[in-house]
């Protein structure tokens, strides 16, 4: 198992991260520089709102440059072993609800490409903390705010 504050991140999600960094650094940077000179060069700063604004801007941008470096930093790729015999990161899993018989599919990631509308669901989460390590067939508790709903594993992709 990896350090504690490692990022586990896809492919994609990786690949997402690196090209969210460039953007940053290569063209928001020097596009808010110019603002910051603009604003500059209409004169006093004390009561420039713009000048305010783009310091503000950048403040912003240069807080996303660390987060995003940091991140990358921190990432371990999620590598599928290949067998789908049990869940984990990266797996694509079918549950179905065993008393309404209602069936959902999840992919399980690391919680910075959490997007359940999307079906990208965090491995610390508790439908994902149930799943992990299980088999197909198997049947998990998950706790929920409404109380415990049991789900059968159906497909791992």
């Amino acid at each position: 198992m990896e350090e504690a504050n490692s990022v586990y991140l896809t492919p994609e999600g990786m690949k997402k991260l690196q090209e969210e960094l460039d953007y940053l650094t290569l063209v928001r940077r020097p596009e808010v520089a110019r603002q910051i000179a603009d604003a500059k060069a209409d004169g006093d700063v004390s009561e420039n709102a713009g000048y305010d604004e783009a310091k503000n801007t950048q403040a912003f941008v240069e807080g996303r440059i660390l987060t995003v470096r940091n991140l990358l930093l921190a990432a371990v790729v999620i590598k599928t072993n290949g067998s789908k015999e049990t869940v984990g990161l990266g797996c694509k899993v079918t549950i179905q609800d065993v008393e309404y018989q209602d069936e959902e599919t999840y992919t399980l990631v690391g919680s910075t490409e959490v997007d359940p509308t999307n079906g990208r669901i965090s491995d610390r989460s508790p439908i994902g903390r149930a799943l992990m390590g299980r088999r197909v067939g198997d049947t998990v508790q998950v706790q929920t705010p409404g109380g415990g709903i049991e789900y059968k594993i159906m497909t791992i992709a």
